[in-house]
């Protein structure tokens, strides 16, 4: 808590710079459904929440989720490459495997790896039309490896009214890149339906450092293309039965550990689909729903010998994933003469199954695991409006996994309205959990062995965040300042100790975070809209007192959007990332100690040019001032690139 002064004085900064009393502002509010399970508006969620619209992806240039998501507060993204390298995601200063990555609903963290995460760099953003950022503990909603928060991805849907519209783009530029998408959607009287495509070829960068003497100028290129089907039925007012399916296959040229290596390559391949039926009951006062889902992961990385290295590698990694899920949500009445009101009631069971069969690495050291576990869930919800300006929130889950027992987790919140002063203040409490992942209860090697005993990795975690507007006299809303402070502390964290000749997972590891996200939105008129963040995170192993790897204490970020004439946006980016502890690549590339790795700064400019209704231009530079820091210490930032291409809708 040695830092808890500076976040107060933030926030009592905050509240200082409050204007005098005004008239509150009318305005439609946003609504989110990760937070809730429910759609609900973003001001009424006690938890910190952002929202990456189609016309934010498709006006800064977004190719794939790792570059929607840097610009958002509490979020380090870090990467090991261009697209398809992996690229891991630390929420608020946890691991990358504790957040739980959702699309449209469905897991998609990858069962076969050995923590059970997600790889941020992989997935291409064809067809999507939102993601949604949670950010704090979310078990009590998802389950498993939702301990720091939540991605969900959701998919485009078709445009009510209109029997189709075509769309699509096309670009190339610098490192001989090619951007193709496009799509048809529509609505045909109780149906609708939605096909989008987008590939991506390109030759890429060399990732590797220009201090490395192992760097010999390779490029690692990548070719991806990703479908997306959407159908839709509404046969009967309030009730809807839909599928969605969701491909993706890509290519990717990769290195050996800090060296290029010309015979490096790996394939994936992905594919996710649902199909989900809801109803509504009593007029739309109870909508029931059931879902099953299933994603089928497939990944193959094969070297072969070469100049520089006689090795040879072929690791292959199959998973699947399947769930069913039934989910409701109920209005409430009112109650006690109208005190309590905009009440909702969530509630719902599920079942998920998944299975890793995968081999890796060289013997021997070659990781095998062949296993399959089971779960079963149940959650419940409860939201209330009190004396119409407090908003109170509770919910609670029950995880049963097959070999360890029953997980309970839960999150309390609350939302005060300040309307007369354009105020509102949050704050929740609630915990997390994370399964182990099959690998460290059945992975086996000459040198690993599996611990089918281990317990689930535990959170405990809370926050306070004050938003006020700011009016002036002709622009109302002028300036929207906001910041949260959190604490989080956990433990039974898996790590690998070695014994008896063997390294073997157990729960050992504890640790404590905290930090300060803190938001500045300036709308000077509406030609020019300026957004700021600065993120502060302390992450600390509490058995060592040494700080987490990979978790950079600073990271500004700035973004803004200007339209100097009519049809023409500019959108520039800039991006500062502190110093991190990391384990350190020698300049020899060979590894070397922990240590602090400099961090560094990267600036993006996307600009659009609308031609007429139907029809703009676009070009999109990322990294212009050529930038090579290394957010993982021995692997460089994509150098600079420019796309010039154009985007039509009809």
């Amino acid at each position: 808590m040695r830092r808890l002064p500076l976040c107060l004085t933030v926030l009592s900064t905050a509240l200082f710079l409050l204007p005098e009393p005004a008239a509150a502002q009318t305005a439609i509010p946003d609504t989110i459904v990760t937070a809730a399970r429910v759609p609900v508006a973003t001001e009424r969620v006690p938890v910190a929440t952002t929202t990456i619209t189609r016309q934010d992806i498709e006006e800064r240039g977004y190719v794939t989720l790792a570059d929607a998501l840097a610009q958002v507060p509490g979020l380090a993204l870090v990467g090991q490459g261009g697209p398809g390298a992996l690229t891991s995601l630390f929420m608020r200063g946890l691991n990358s495997n504790h957040v739980q990555v959702l699309l449209d609903g469905v897991p998609i963290n990858d069962p076969t790896t050995p923590t059970n995460l997600f790889n941020f760099g992989s997935l291409l953003l064809a067809g999507v039309e939102r993601i949604e950022v949670l950010r704090g503990p979310a078990s009590s909603l998802y389950g498993s490896n939702a301990l720091a928060g939540v991605v969900n991805i959701v998919t485009r849907r078709a445009p009510p009214g209109k029997q189709a519209e075509v769309f699509g783009g096309i670009a190339g530029g610098t490192q001989r890149t090619l951007r193709l998408d496009g799509g048809v959607a529509g609505t045909v009287g109780a149906f609708d339906y939605l096909f989008a495509l987008d590939s991506l070829s390109t030759a890429g960068f060399n990732i590797l450092p220009p201090r490395l003497a192992t760097n010999r100028g390779e490029a690692d290129g990548y070719r991806g293309v990703a479908a997306v089907a959407r159908l839709g039925w509404a046969p009967l007012p309030g009730s809807r039965i839909e599928a969605t399916l969701r491909w993706q296959e890509a290519s990717i040229r990769l290195d050996r550990f800090a060296a290029d290596d010309p015979n490096f390559v790996g394939e994936e391949r992905r594919w996710t689909g649902q199909v989900r039926a809801e109803t509504a009951l009593f007029g739309g006062a109870w909508v029931t729903g059931l879902r099953f889902g299933t994603t089928r992961d497939r990944r193959q990385y094969d070297n072969l010998p070469d100049a520089f290295s006689a090795a040879t590698l072929h690791n292959l990694f199959r998973g699947e994933r399947t769930v069913l899920d039934w989910g409701n949500r109920v209005l409430l009445p009112d109650l006690l003469g109208g005190l309590a009101q905009d009440g909702a009631l969530s509630f719902g069971a599920g079942w998920a199954r998944e299975r890793s069969d995968s081999a890796y690495g060289q013997v021997p050291f070659r990781t095998t695991v062949s296993a399959a576990q089971e779960s079963a869930s149940g959650h419940l919800a409860l939201q209330y409006r009190l004396l119409r300006t407090l908003d109170v929130s509770a919910g609670m889950r029950l995880d049963h996994v097959q070999g360890y027992g029953t997980t309970p987790t839960y999150r309390l919140g609350a939302v005060q309205m300040l309307p007369e002063w354009n105020l509102r203040l949050r704050a929740a409490v609630g915990s997390g959990f994370a399964a182990p992942s099959l690998e460290q209860r059945f992975g086996s090697s000459a040198f690993f062995v599996g611990n089918p005993a281990l317990r689930p990795e535990r959170t405990t975690s809370w926050e306070l965040g004050v938003e006020f507007d700011v009016d002036a006299p002709t622009q109302p809303r002028i300036l929207t300042l906001g910041a949260t402070y959190y604490r989080t502390w956990a433990r039974d964290l898996i790590d690998a100790r070695f014994a008896g000749g063997v390294f073997r997972p157990i729960n050992v590891a504890r640790a404590s975070v905290e930090g300060v996200e803190t938001t500045a939105v300036l709308r000077l008129s509406p030609w020019l809209e300026a957004r700021a963040a600065w993120t502060w995170t302390e992450a600390i192993n509490s058995d060592t007192r040494q700080r987490l790897l990979r978790r950079p204490p600073h990271i500004f970020a700035f973004s803004a959007r200007l339209v100097p004439v009519e049809g023409l946006s500019v959108v520039p980016e800039v991006l500062m990332t502190s110093w991190a502890r990391d384990f350190l690549v020698l300049d020899s590339g060979a590894p070397g100690p922990q240590g602090r790795k400099p961090g560094g700064t990267t600036a993006n400019l996307a600009l659009a040019y609308q031609v007429m209704p139907q029809v703009n231009l676009f070009l999109q530079a990322r990294n212009l001032g050529n930038s090579r820091w290394e957010p993982t210490s021995g692997y460089a930032t994509p150098g600079r690139s420019v796309v010039f291409g154009t985007r039509f809708a009809l």
